[in-house]
């Protein structure tokens, strides 16, 4: 089901938006797109919300959220918005790319002007399916309209690639992270920064984070660690290590923190100004680290959150490389 919000729900999108407007106001739809953008930055609602603004019965350039066609996209059940589905949830086929879309789209729209189908996660069709897809790309009906999105459009075929108009999604500034947080999850403002910085322009992944039990338990543990790191046992130590390197799909998580955090240190140790951290609860404790490390010593540590991120891409031990890098937080 999609908000009721429209375009509006889009945050830091306005140009992308702006683009999608003046296509639909001025008659001038392309017969297929790629919207690409990383997991949570909202383009499966864009490319709903450009169909639904297509297919609008009311003469705008936006859907009006309230005639037929409309509601029928809302409710899912619109006969001339098809969205494909898959089985395998890794792999689009190239029998459903072939029953969906390829053999579908040869019979006309139902009630619309246009027949519309979207892709979601594109970059998960098969070679095949994507060839399977070209003839219709090549040479489309002229109601037809392809909207695939893709995390990132280059890992499509370059022949799919060239047929398609490609649109970026954005970062969206911190700022405006921080207030959507603030708005639609009644967040105090410190906490919503903290998610805004963590999240790096994904309004999504702010908003996954925050609601996530498990991530403030991360949380939890890595502000503990970090303002005790020169205190705690090495038997503490070696504890959370095999914590973080037995969560596998967490361990970017925590190394954020840990270097949002050390990124707070160095900033307080060179302006003493605590109303610019991020991490404004954790002030006592970020002061008395930057007392105690030198400058250097602070970005050896950065440097080295940033080395483990790259060994456990290169499938290093993760135990191994995180205790490197606690021994290096400790030494320094």
């Amino acid at each position: 089901m999609i908000e009721i919000y429209g375009y509006s729900g889009l945050i830091g999108q306005e140009d992308l938006v702006s683009v999608l407007k003046n296509a639909v106001s001025e008659d001038r739809v392309s017969h297929a797109y790629i919207i690409q953008g990383e997991k949570g930055s909202g383009k499966g609602l864009l490319a709903q919300l450009f169909a639904m603004g297509i297919q609008c019965e009311k003469d705008y350039s936006e859907p009006c959220m309230e005639c037929e066609s409309c509601t029928k996209a809302i409710r899912g059940n619109h006969p001339d918005i098809i969205t494909v589905h898959h089985e395998k949830p890794d792999t689009i086929g190239v029998e459903e790319i072939r029953r969906q879309v390829v053999e579908d789209v040869q019979i006309k729209p139902f009630s619309y002007p246009h027949k519309i189908y979207i892709i979601h996660d594109a970059h998960k069709m098969t070679v095949q399916a994507q060839n399977a897809l070209l003839k219709t790309l090549e040479e489309p009906p002229e109601y037809a309209v392809l909207i695939l999105t893709a995390e990132n459009a280059e890992t499509l075929l370059p022949t799919v690639r060239s047929r398609c108009v490609i649109l970026s999604m954005r970062p969206v500034c911190d700022g405006d992270v921080a207030s959507y947080l603030m708005r639609e999850m009644k967040m105090p403002d410190y906490q919503a920064e903290i998610y805004a910085a963590l999240a790096r322009g994904n309004i999504g992944r702010a908003v996954e984070m925050a609601s996530s039990e498990s991530f403030a338990e991360k949380m939890g543990a890595s502000l503990n660690y970090l303002a005790k790191s020169k205190e705690i046992s090495p038997e503490t130590r070696m504890d959370l290590v095999k914590t973080i390197a037995d969560d596998k799909r967490g361990i970017a998580d925590y190394l954020d923190i840990f270097t949002l955090w050390f990124r707070d240190v160095l900033y307080l140790k060179a302006t003493n100004e605590p109303d610019g951290l991020i991490f404004r609860e954790e002030h006592r404790h970020i002061r008395k680290r930057a007392e105690v490390s030198s400058y250097e010593g602070i970005q050896i540590i950065i440097e080295a959150i940033e080395k483990t991120k790259t060994r456990l891409v290169a499938n290093v031990n993760a135990e191994l490389a995180l205790e490197l890098l606690f021994l290096t937080i400790w030494e320094n």
